[in-house]
């Protein structure tokens, strides 16, 4: 089924431009720093993470459902410091064989996606053993009143005004109960403490699989 989001799509075009300047510019570098080799960015946007690539990356495959945000990572694609490929696909069904990506990319995309379960085993699917899954994601609030309204607004208009956004989703225990084990894990609230999607977590995980310790 295509996903089409064409408002939220202009929408947070614009909103990504004034998040970058005030400072997940940063947390994108430091979310991709250490990469190395094939790496697949899943839900890759307009492609603003493109530009932070390091030069240890040999080729990203930037898979983007959305027509408009992927025809704009399409443009940024030419500007990156490292091959990248931008594809249509969705996270549930990775365009990638089986242990070909040495690394994984996530951000402000585990939100949206309609079943991170799914989404977490076809990136674990796609990567090398001990592959690397770099996740940057708003998650569950902290404080209970923020979660209960977060509860609601996901379970009513929240999705259909935000591309599928949800606000209140536990993300680390997910990729924790999804072959993974996080390595390590920074919480942070951005841009503003007060509103619903303001907590982050920033991190890695490794790729293990059954009998591993």
């Amino acid at each position: 089924m295509p996903v089409k989001h064409p408002i939220f799509a202009r929408l947070y075009t614009r909103v990504s431009k004034t998040m970058e300047r005030s400072g997940m510019a940063e947390y994108r570098r430091t979310l991709l720093a250490g990469l190395s080799g094939t790496v697949v960015e899943v839900g890759a946007g307009n492609g603003l993470n493109f530009a932070h690539y390091p030069d240890t990356v040999d080729r990203v495959v930037a898979v983007e459902p959305e027509p408009y945000l992927r025809q704009i990572a399409s443009a940024n694609a030419k500007q990156a410091p490292v091959a990248v490929d931008v594809v249509d696909g969705i996270a549930d069904r990775l365009p990638l064989a089986d242990g070909t990506a040495h690394g994984a990319v996530v951000s402000l995309v585990l939100c949206s996606v309609p079943d991170q379960a799914v989404a977490l085993r076809e990136i674990h699917r796609v990567l090398t053993p001990g592959g690397k899954l770099h996740f940057l994601e708003h998650v569950q609030a902290e404080s209970r009143r923020m979660q209960r309204l977060q509860r609601v607004l996901d379970s009513t208009i929240r999705p259909y005004l935000t591309g599928g956004c949800h606000a209140g989703r536990d993300t680390a225990s997910m990729i924790e109960r999804s072959g993974f084990t996080i390595d390590q894990l920074e919480s942070f609230d951005f841009p503003d403490p007060r509103s619903l999607s303001a907590r982050h977590i920033l991190g890695t995980a490794t790729r293990t699989d059954p009998g591993q310790s």
